[in-house]
């Protein structure tokens, strides 16, 4: 008898638990400051943006969304640590293709993308720019190249780490372009992009946003752009397809996941404060002359979307290493 009234007990009390997937699960989230851990160093695209929509997020939920740098094998250790984090909607990932190319790059990863962690929203995405230190003598794409192959293995490239965005979009331009240029990592955007001022490299690949200043300042010659048309902020620049290789394209995209299992409705209402954020008027003009464009999705668009991205990187890292 005495089981039996346990039993009955146990299963009220069940019933009138809340449900963490039910709506009631995001009524007083946040409800204290959650973390937005960014895998990539200061001063990069990632980060910036990061500090960007985490001001935003903060002053609509009323709750301190602080952004901490986590970087360190290319994206990975920042990625695993939020891939570990509890999931309660409190600790989230600041991410990028990066994280897509690493599915097939980096395969001893301790974390699966799609399995270990819950698409929230993209951010924004941006045209990338190559450019090369004023001392190199090319003033054009098809001179580079023509230097290239006349040197084959004596010029190099910076990238901001193994598997980034501007590691894939220089792999892929060495491929398409048919020319051998070694590529130099370093351990942030910020490090690769003194790199390439300071001359210890000649070439690098980068957000259009982030080095458009220093082309501004003769710091470093822009070559081409990246996208299917010019940039608006260097429209002076022709495109990669323009400037001879045809089909060329590469963008750095960015967007926001949580650790698998955080309740929908917390991913749904942080969905939500970002899709109104990216098209606040400020934040439009803001990235329109940086050079950067909104993407707003659901989280199951966003889903479908990184699924592809996995796809296409993967098919990207095939053909570079058979070159290796």
């Amino acid at each position: 008898m005495a089981g039996s009234r346990f039993v009955l007990a146990l299963a009220a009390a069940l019933l009138t638990a809340p449900i963490i997937g039910s709506p009631a699960a995001a009524q007083d989230y946040p409800n204290r400051p959650v973390k937005i851990i960014v895998p990539f160093g200061p001063g990069g695209p990632a980060d910036v943006t990061a500090r960007q929509i985490g001001s935003i997020l903060q002053e609509n939920f009323g709750q301190p969304f602080v952004v901490e740098n986590r970087t360190g094998a290319g994206g990975v250790i920042g990625t695993l640590e939020v891939a570990k984090a509890p999931a309660d909607g409190y600790t989230l990932l600041m991410m990028s293709n990066t994280q897509t190319a690493n599915e097939s790059l980096v395969p001893q990863r301790k974390y699966e993308l799609m399995r270990d962690l819950a698409p929230i929203a993209p951010l924004n995405y941006s045209d990338l720019v190559i450019v090369v230190h004023p001392a190199v003598q090319a003033k054009t794409l098809q001179e580079f190249i023509a230097l290239a192959k006349a040197q084959p293995g004596k010029l190099n490239y910076a990238s901001s780490g193994q598997g980034t965005p501007y590691h894939m979009a220089g792999e892929l331009f060495k491929t398409m372009a048919g020319i051998d240029v070694v590529h130099v990592p370093y351990r942030n955007s910020g490090e690769a992009r003194s790199g390439v001022l300071g001359g210890q490299v000649q070439m690098m690949i980068d957000a259009v946003p982030t080095m458009a200043p220093n082309v501004a300042g003769n710091q470093v010659r822009a070559l081409a752009t990246t996208g299917k048309a010019r940039s608006t902020v260097l429209p002076n620049v022709p495109t990669v397809i323009e400037a001879g290789v045809p089909g060329y394209e590469a963008t750095i995209w960015l967007g926001l996941m949580a650790p698998a299992g955080t309740p929908k409705p917390v991913i749904d209402k942080l969905n939500a404060a970002v899709n109104a954020a990216i098209k606040r008027p400020d934040i439009v003009k803001l990235w329109s002359d940086q050079g950067a464009v909104a993407m707003a999705m659901s989280p199951e668009e966003f889903d479908k979307f990184l699924r592809g991205d996995i796809v296409k990187w993967a098919e990207v890292v095939k053909r570079f290493e058979k070159t290796q």
